[in-house]
Formats: structure tokens, C-alpha cells, sequence
């Protein structure tokens, strides 16, 4: 029994909860059960609060009991991404730089879970800084994938896929810049939002003002995607870019009749490498798709000039946010990191001014696309899950990668128009490995990429299957 409350619903759960048909502390314990059991074998949770999160559930279940009013999450787990600040637990943003950082207040993002009800019970891994989609650092050793634990898990909340997917958390929160909500949501059989641009205010941040990197939800499925984002969405004056809706439209029904609607289906996003394997699952998509009433078509946006994008301002954001760390620290830094800070101190004015032209230019042909089409939709990946000792994807179907990041361009060329994407489970290669289809909407139409998401997961069932390791 205790096995299977770890894979309820999120939705389920907090009913359960504010019923009073289970207590806080039955679920927790639950969790930490699964936890003790699976986490040694994947290595997800690498900050664990055991005895506070017993805590705060029993203080949680005495908050029910007293009538007083509880929170959309009301004493549900969840776990943190070790790059967001935590108030009094270790956070190292997998650095060994950070190995002691202790900080003195929460992300937005988690005193947002908390107020809404959920319990931290701990950290999820993360690569160093978040950068690159393969989730291993000298602080914390690598995250293994449950499907088969000699490959990888993605990143870079490749951590919070992996506790979703095997049952230690129902929520975990992750962060996007280009498809670290999404990428280990594909390798791990889970569901990853990346939001719009200002949808779930991040702070502290040191590049307020750019819309690359965002902070997000994931999640078993898009319902609980969706109660996750109701209680961490909407303004906040810290973020200056936040969207000023209002969060509870998240927690409106997502099921919605798709007939006549069009969506533009892609296997390639217009000629990127795709592992064959991938493409051969992503193919599998189309008759579900047609199966619920959308008018696809095969097509693809021009997105000519985002690699330039993309890597322009992901260097801009190193230097920014990391630049003075490489002074003293730079024997202490993987050199991916080192690289690209160096990539960002290369950066001359009339080559960002280029950079935000083409962006510029890039989003209105993007609007144009999107005018006749509701949805775009493509694999969120072009590879498969690799092995666990290759640092990144240096080929693709004989077409060599020149950078640490150029095998996730089926995410970046998307984060660069701004627009709301999630993965959904879509199947599995021969050898029963996640792939994930990514699903892009309209300008901030977060919620209906939410409602194609459920109506796909559902027409599929692909992420009711477990990993083996938490059988």
C-alpha cells in the first residue's frame, strides 16, 4: 500500500489529504520509505530532511485538524532543485565552490510550494550551474536514469525527474533555459513545463530582465503540472518581467474537445539530426494526434539565426552570472562552464545587438506561424538516453555537434521564441527507453499546451509505466 501511495496523483493525494482519508505524516513517511529504498540505486535526492519533514507534516495534519484553512498543496512532499536557494538547507548549485552555502531565505519558486501547502523533504541534483542536459557534478556523482541505470537522465533538473519518476515526490520544481525542464522530463517518462517567460517569477536571479532561463513545475502528469503551476505562477514585483494573470485559471479542468484544431507536426523542426530510434517512436504520435480530432499537418517554423540566439545570450548570461567566480575559482570549475563564460567575455556590443535583431525577427515569423497553427509539436529530444559516462552528445546520425549543448537544439531553437512547451511521454525505443514529445503553444497559452498534454498522455498511457528500479 505504502508503494502505491507513492505513485498516486498529485491531484489525488491533496484530495486524500484535505479529506482527511490520509494524513500528512502517512504520506510522508511514505515517500521517505520509497526514498530509503530507490535513492541509492539513482542517486535523485542528494539533501534529504528526513525528521523537518516529519515535522512539518505533523504539523501540517494538526493545522486540518484545528479547521484552519490549507494551501491547493496542503501536505503534499516535494523536493528542490539544488540550484535554488533553500533558507538553512545546503544549497550548492553542484559546485564544489558552494559544497557549505548555506542560504538565509527561500527561491520565489519554494516559498511559493511552501505557502501552498507543500513539505520540502529535500534537494534534487543538478549539474554544475545548471549547465548542460546530463546530470552529474563533483560534489554529488551522477543521477542515473531508472529505465536503465547505466544511462543518463538528461539535466539539468535531471534529479527532480528521476525522484518524480520513481515515486519519491509527487512535485518537484526544475528550471529552463535550454530544456532542463523538458530534456530529463523526455529521458525520465515524466511531464516538464517549461512556462512563458514570467509565468513563475524567479528570484533571486541575477539576469531579472532576460527571458532565457525560467523556473517551472514537473510532474507525474499534466494535472498535477497544472496544481503545481496554480500555486507558483503569477506576479510578483521582484521579478519585473512576471505575467500579472492570475495563477487559479490553472486550476480550471484541462480536458477539452481538440477536433478541427490545428496543429503542425514536425520530426526534424526542419532539418535538425534525429536519432533514427526517436524518430521512430515520435512517428507513433501522428495517428493519436489525428485520434483526437486535430487537423495535423507536417510543417516546420523558420527558425533561422536561433542557434546564433540561443548561444549568444546563453554566453551573456554566463559572464553575468558566473564571471567573477572564474577569477578565483576557475581550477575548481568544469570546463564547460569555463568555456562558456569565456564565450561571453569574447561577446562585442555589435554582436549582442545582432543577436537581438535576429530575435527580434525570429519571434515575428514565429507569430506568423503560429497565427495559422494552435500547436507545434516535435520530439523533445533528438537523441535517446546515452550512457551515463558520456559528458554530452558529440554526434548525431554521422553529423558532428560542435558545442557541449548543439544535441539539445530540439529545445533551445524553442526557448528562444518564447513560447510555453512541455514534454509528454510518447513511448519507448526497442530497448525501453523514454522518448519524450514536445508540445509548443501560442504566446503565453500555457494552459492550453497543458490541455493538449493531458488529452495526449491520456489517449496513450505511456507515463503509467514505472521505471524497474522502483517496481
Amino acid at each position: 500500500m505504502s508503494g502505491e501511495l507513492c505513485f498516486l496523483p498529485a491531484v489525488e493525494l491533496a484530495r486524500l489529504l484535505r479529506e482527511r482519508e490520509l494524513s500528512a505524516v502517512e504520506v510522508m513517511e511514505a515517500h521517505l520509505s520509497q526514498i530509503e529504498r530507490v535513492n541509492p540505486e539513482v542517486n535523485a535526492i542528494v539533501t534529504l530532511l528526513p525528521e523537518w519533514a516529519l515535522e512539518e507534516a505533523r504539523a501540517a495534519d494538526e493545522r486540518l485538524a484545528r479547521g484552519e484553512p490549507v494551501g491547493p498543496l496542503h501536505g503534499l512532499p516535494a523536493a528542490h532543485k539544488d540550484l535554488f536557494w533553500t533558507k538553512g538547507v545546503r544549497t550548492t548549485f553542484g559546485s564544489p565552490i558552494f559544497r557549505d552555502f548555506v542560504p538565509d531565505a527561500d527561491a520565489l519558486i519554494v516559498e511559493r510550494l511552501k505557502r501552498a501547502g507543500a513539505i520540502s523533504l529535500g534537494k534534487t541534483n543538478t549539474p554544475e550551474f545548471g549547465a548542460g542536459s546530463q546530470t552529474f557534478n563533483e560534489v554529488f556523482g551522477a543521477t542515473l536514469n531508472p529505465y536503465d541505470t547505466s544511462r543518463t537522465c538528461g539535466g539539468s533538473s535531471g534529479g527532480a525527474a528521476v525522484a518524480l519518476a520513481c515515486g519519491m515526490v509527487p512535485l518537484a520544481d526544475g528550471s529552463d533555459m535550454g530544456g532542463s525542464l523538458r530534456n530529463p522530463a523526455a529521458f525520465c517518462n515524466v511531464v516538464g513545463l517549461r512556462p512563458s517567460p514570467g509565468r513563475v517569477p524567479s528570484w533571486p536571479s541575477q539576469t531579472s530582465w532576460s527571458p532565457l532561463s525560467v523556473d517551472g513545475p514537473m510532474a507525474r502528469t499534466a494535472r498535477d503540472v497544472a496544481l503545481m503551476l496554480s500555486a507558483i505562477a503569477g506576479p510578483d514585483p521582484r521579478s519585473p518581467l512576471s505575467i500579472s494573470e492570475s495563477p487559479k485559471r490553472f486550476a480550471a479542468p484541462l480536458e477539452r474537445d481538440f477536433s478541427g484544431v490545428r496543429v503542425a507536426w514536425s520530426v526534424d523542426l526542419g532539418g535538425l539530426p534525429v536519432e533514427r530510434r526517436v524518430a521512430e517512436v515520435f512517428r507513433g504520435s501522428l495517428p493519436v494526434l489525428e485520434g483526437l480530432g486535430c487537423e495535423v499537418e507536417e510543417a516546420a517554423p523558420d527558425l533561422s539565426g536561433a542557434d546564433e540566439v540561443f548561444k549568444v545570450f546563453r554566453a551573456w548570461h554566463f559572464e553575468l552570472a558566473y564571471g567573477e567566480l572564474l577569477e578565483g575559482h576557475r581550477e575548481r570549475m568544469k570546463d564547460t562552464v569555463v568555456w562558456n563564460i569565456e564565450e561571453g567575455r569574447r561577446l562585442s556590443g555589435p554582436r549582442l545587438g545582432a543577436a537581438e535583431r535576429l530575435r527580434t525577427e525570429l519571434y515575428h515569423r514565429m507569430l506568423e506561424f503560429m497565427e495559422r497553427y494552435e500547436f507545434l509539436v516535435l520530439p523533445t529530444t533528438q537523441v535517446a538516453p546515452f550512457p551515463v559516462e558520456t559528458p554530452y552528445v558529440t554526434e548525431i546520425e554521422g553529423e558532428r555537434m560542435e558545442t557541449y549543448i548543439d544535441w539539445m537544439r530540439s529545445c533551445y531553437y524553442i526557448t528562444v521564441t518564447a513560447l510555453p512547451a512541455a514534454s509528454v511521454p510518447c513511448g519507448f525505443t526497442g530497448e525501453g527507453l523514454p522518448v519524450g514529445l514536445q508540445i509548443v503553444g501560442r504566446p503565453r497559452d500555457d494552459f492550453g499546451v497543458l490541455q493538449l498534454t493531458h488529452a495526449f498522455e491520456e489517449a496513450t498511457g505511456c507515463g503509467r509505466h514505472r521505471p524497474p528500479v522502483a517496481s
